[in-house]
């Protein structure tokens, strides 16, 4: 395991743990890497010291892996996600767990199409992927639960 200290273009800094050099390189290279306070994928590694292990340290046992600092969005990005999650409660029918269900039923024609939200978990999620059922995570977590 390696841990980054990333920066994006917008020069906001976060960490970050990977499997190896390889993995951080693969992931930024398929856009898999995004800056955690807004989102660009602009994203590198920043100016870090390396952690050098002496004689006085050897027994102390290296870091357990943590999630990266999250810091809170930008007033513009919470404002951003606040009408997207208010024009998809407004304009998109619930559907709950039945989700799944309906999104493959108007993908295969068997349903009319409509704009839909509810919950899938993930072997859900990656069957509808795998079968081309245009599905996309919400970037937040609704309040509401009807129309």
């Amino acid at each position: 395991m390696i841990k980054y200290t990333l920066k994006c273009s917008e020069g906001h800094q976060f960490e970050s743990w990977f499997a190896n050099a390889d993995a951080f390189d693969t992931l930024t290279a398929g856009g898999h890497v995004a800056c955690v306070v807004c989102g660009g994928a602009d994203v590198s590694t920043a100016i870090m010291a390396p952690r050098v292990s002496t004689a006085r340290t050897k027994d102390v046992p290296a870091p357990v892996p943590s999630a990266p600092e999250v810091q809170p969005p930008s007033p513009e990005v919470a404002q951003a996600l606040s009408e997207m999650r208010d024009h998809v409660e407004k304009n998109a029918t619930y559907l709950g767990g039945g989700f799944a269900s309906e999104a493959r039923s108007m993908h295969l024609g068997d349903a009319p199409e409509r704009p839909i939200w509810g919950e899938a978990n993930l072997a859900e999620a990656k069957a509808l992927i795998d079968d081309g059922v245009p599905v996309a995570p919400l970037p937040f977590i609704p309040t509401r639960k009807a129309n």
